[in-house]
């Protein structure tokens, strides 16, 4: 097909696309590119669905007789200069869609003079709907009326809703087109919508397995029959939760994800060197070539007495582990064995593990810890391993990636399900709230990635025991302080406990500024003619050799030159 001169980019031409685009977001509706489609070649972007792509521009009709309708792009909309709060607000309210009454940034057919609004996908409505999830087929009813939605249980909503006569159904327009069938990334079955509770297994209380919040079995819910699966409509739709795949070419029964899983336990990350065989006759690989290290890794099961990390996991080294004889590298055999290539329940997409860096200038943060809550913190900023999708910019940590969505953990008695909803929860643990945590359906418990993946045991610098994690008080005094900062504790937060001692503190206070840091280890740069070593911080807090500010942490220094430079100036 001949390129295309679109309005939204006209610098180039969209060049037609036969196949899916994955992962790639239509400009026009939003929604993933699936099937034919245009793109921009040379800016490797502005997809957009076929039918999206040559939507007329102009159009006549019937909810607006008066004037035509303009097509623009709600992207681009507003200028980008700021302007004051209410006049923002009243930009949004202008802009809201006649039909579904919300405010989204896809295409939208506007009428300036009047001040009407119709998303395309709401003014293109055919005089009937065939809605798979129903018998007979659904009527749009052109006036504005309050009426509850039968399938999503909104009460008291004022619209145009689609009506089905025989029945006595009313519901949003939006609804009647959510898809008869679909999957989401955290089941292995397709769910399919249903809006009779008759269909569902007996059960004392239902909760959606996405946002662990409770479902009303009376309305429409996605539902899985083979492994009584439910999930809200909302939720089953959401991005997050949602997986790319054409369930037009998916048969029933047929699991997407089994040869992606046999991909993933063949694709081993290192290379055996040695073998020595066990007592019970095992091989054991005493000697590997490594992806994410230059030199040869060797078996050990020694204990190491500085508190090392494992460059993996940046956690504390415990036997058995690989070392380098010529460097500070350390890794769990666990560690060793993680494969290249998995899924995880918080992602839609195949996730490539990546290594520590070999001058250990890549760090991120988790996108399970900081998940909608402190992207920044420092105590997040990881330099180990990462579990990564490229196309969405998404990494895991060790720790995150190993936990899945069904978590059993020794702080509460009841399982607890991973929950992702559209409003913060509080984390039981430490208070802090998130979007994303763990729930119990049992009672109100919940949990963060950042608490459920804290060690059980920890070291403190030179104290000679060990810290536990405790979970309760640990005793009646009402009087609860950390005995490293000497600040006052909140006794329903976790904590670390040295029980010889009878030593509590916070667990930031154990496992310091950076726990998800290693330190330490020499590497090359052209700045400096050493090696230079990374430290959490310096003393005295010289200047830094590039941009002359004070040194106060993330800093590589060499010693015998009394050179320092910031992590982020290199």
């Amino acid at each position: 097909m001949e390129p295309l001169q679109h309005f939204c980019h006209p610098e180039h031409p969209l060049v037609f696309n036969q196949d899916d685009r994955r992962g790639c977001l239509c400009r026009g509706c939003w929604e993933s590119v699936l099937g034919p489609s245009y793109s921009c070649t040379k800016c490797n972007g502005c997809f957009h669905h076929k039918s999206c792509a040559e939507l007329p521009l102009g159009l006549h009709h019937p909810l607006h007789p008066l004037h035509p309708l303009i097509l623009f792009d709600e992207n681009t909309d507003y200028p980008e200069e700021e302007e004051e709060e209410e006049e923002e607000e009243e930009e949004k309210e202008k802009s809201k869609c006649e039909v579904c009454k919300e405010s989204r940034y896809e295409y939208t057919y506007r009428c300036y003079r009047c001040d009407f609004n119709l998303h395309v996908r709401c003014g293109s409505l055919a005089p009937t709907l065939e809605a798979e999830f129903h018998d007979h087929p659904l009527t749009p009813f052109w006036n504005l009326i309050t009426f509850t939605c039968n399938l999503c249980g909104i009460k008291e909503d004022k619209g145009m809703p689609y009506l089905c006569n025989p029945c006595g159904l009313s519901i949003h327009r939006k609804c009647a087109y959510f898809p008869p069938r679909l999957k989401v990334v955290r089941h292995k079955h397709p769910l399919h919508i249903t809006h009779s509770s008759l269909e569902l297994h007996e059960s004392d209380s239902r909760f959606c397995l996405l946002c662990v919040q409770k479902v009303d079995t009376r309305y429409g819910l996605y539902y899985c029959s083979k492994c009584d699966f439910i999930a809200h409509l909302n939720c089953a739709m959401n991005r997050r939760n949602r997986e790319d795949i054409n369930l037009l070419e998916l048969k029933d029964g047929e699991n997407e994800d089994a040869e992606l899983d046999q991909f993933v336990e063949s694709a081993a990350a290192y290379k055996v060197k040695k073998i020595k065989v066990g007592e019970d006759g095992t091989e054991i690989a005493t000697e590997i070539e490594h992806f994410s290290h230059k030199h040869d890794l060797k078996l050990t099961d020694e204990e190491v007495h500085n508190n090392e990390k494992c460059d993996g996991c940046v956690r504390a080294i415990s036997p058995p582990f690989y070392s380098c004889a010529k460097c500070s590298f350390f890794l769990h055999k666990s560690c060793a064995n993680l494969p290249m290539k998995k899924r995880h329940p918080l992602h839609q997409h195949p996730l490539t593990l990546l290594p520590k860096a070999p001058n250990n200038r890549r760090m991120f943060w988790c996108s399970a810890c900081s998940f909608l809550g402190y992207p920044g913190s420092p105590d997040l900023l990881c330099n180990g391993f990462s579990y990564n999708c490229k196309t969405c910019n998404f990494d895991l940590d060790v720790q995150c990636s190993l936990t899945l969505d069904i978590l059993t953990h020794k702080g509460h008695q009841h399982r607890l399900i991973l929950s992702y909803t559209g409003f913060s929860q509080s984390c039981s643990s430490c208070g802090d709230r998130r979007n994303l945590v763990f729930r119990c359906t049992t009672c109100e418990f919940a949990l963060d990635f950042k608490c459920a993946t804290l060690p059980q045991t920890s070291m403190y610098k030179q104290h000679e025991h060990p810290f536990t994690l405790n979970y309760t008080a640990e005793d009646d005094s009402g009087e609860y302080y950390c005995d490293i900062c000497e600040e006052e504790r909140n006794p329903n937060h976790w904590y670390y406990y040295c029980k010889d001692c009878t030593y509590p503190a916070h667990p930031k206070c154990i496992l310091g500024k950076y726990p998800n840091m290693k330190f330490g280890g020499a590497y090359t740069f052209d700045c400096h003619q050493h090696p230079l070593t990374f430290i959490e911080e310096p003393k005295d807090c010289p200047p830094c050799h590039k941009c002359s500010d004070p040194c106060k942490e993330l800093i590589y220094q060499c010693a015998l030159c009394n050179f320092y430079i910031h992590y982020y100036c290199l």
